[in-house]
């Protein structure tokens, strides 16, 4: 694990909600694992939430540019954006999201990540909580609400680059 702060409110979560957001992520591999981001405040008793790296697509920037600017908030990391990967929708307890995954490569091959932060929040109200390489072994091992979806039952990193859609 690279980073971590301690746990804080569901209340963070509040300007999120009662509307429709469209979210970037970016699948990293790197030695058989993928770079993910542990949220918190999605569920009970400050349990992470696992994701990729990526967040809110803004007015005026393409849906590449976004990522790039959320994966180098995020993680530090400047990418290239890759192809296509993933089209899934999410909701979850006033959270609605349509989220497109892409295959992001480092600009820099032996850059590290470091945790980075959501200027949506103030330094305190952070959802992010930490960074970590895990494998699809690690990613069965823990319970099935902490992890994305899309991330849910793999078995190798090849499995996260097969194009999927997942509707509800």
């Amino acid at each position: 694990m690279l980073a971590s702060f301690p746990a804080t409110s569901d209340s963070l979560l509040h300007a999120y909600q009662g509307r429709v957001r469209v979210r970037v992520g970016g699948l990293l591999l790197r030695n058989g694992a993928l770079l993910l981001a542990a949220h918190r405040g999605l569920l009970p008793d400050g349990a992470p939430f696992w994701s990729p790296p990526g967040g809110g697509w803004q007015f005026g920037e393409s849906i590449r540019e976004a990522l790039i600017r959320e994966f180098r908030e995020e993680t530090g990391l400047v990418v290239r954006v890759g192809r296509f990967l993933h089209l899934h929708e999410f909701s979850s307890e006033g959270l609605q999201a349509l989220e497109l995954f892409f295959e992001v490569v480092p600009e820099d091959e032996h850059a590290q990540p470091r945790l980075g932060h959501d200027p949506e929040h103030a330094p305190g109200e952070q959802l992010l909580t930490q960074l970590a390489w895990l494998t699809p072994r690690q990613l069965l091992h823990l319970p099935p609400p902490q992890v994305h979806p899309v991330l849910a039952l793999i078995l190798s990193p090849d499995d996260v680059f097969v194009p999927q859609v997942r509707l509800r």
